[in-house]
């Protein structure tokens, strides 16, 4: 009788203990380069407890370059409402990642830039394909991510930004 309770309770578990709460995850711990060859690791990422944006990109996605450049049209304005910070991960590998720089100057993006020449921080946050958006509270925790970009999506984006600045739950993604 006892093992049958036990079976039953690790089906239980096995059915419904992924739907009870939400699992945060902190960001992983992987070396990163600065625009300025200086080694980072993402572990380090804060920003004194407010909401904080990582964007997986690269300079032949054209989406991704929509995305970041939409973005940075309104970025002042939601630093002083959310005081939310943008870091955004190039995926170019050694070859292509001399073009980051440039293209960031060009853009006059006004973001955190960080090249992940070899894929190193991209698999540890399980990004298949780019842009891959994550939310991260401010605790250091990933509670969304979103794949692609559309206009619009953008509008997503703070109100989630939002809903974390007012200590609100973000719904899975």
């Amino acid at each position: 009788m006892k093992v049958l309770h036990w079976i039953t309770m690790m089906i239980f578990l096995t059915l419904f203990g992924s739907f009870t709460a939400d699992q945060k995850s902190p960001i992983p711990s992987v070396d990163v380069k600065s625009l300025d060859g200086k080694i980072i690791n993402t572990s380090s990422f804060q920003n004194d407890g407010n909401p904080i944006i990582i964007s997986f990109w690269a300079t032949w996605c054209k989406p991704c370059i929509q995305e970041l450049t939409t973005i940075s049209e309104v970025y002042p304005e939601w630093q002083e409402e959310t005081g939310v910070k943008l870091i955004a991960i190039s995926v170019d590998n050694s070859r292509t990642s001399n073009a980051v720089l440039p293209l960031v100057n060009g853009k006059a993006w006004d973001y955190e830039v960080y090249l992940d020449e070899n894929s190193d921080f991209k698999r540890a946050m399980g990004v298949n394909v780019v842009p891959h958006t994550f939310l991260v509270n401010g605790k250091g925790e990933i509670v969304w991510q979103h794949t692609s970009f559309t206009e619009g999506s953008e509008l997503e984006l703070i109100a989630l930004v939002r809903k974390l600045k007012n200590g609100e739950e973000i719904p899975s993604h």
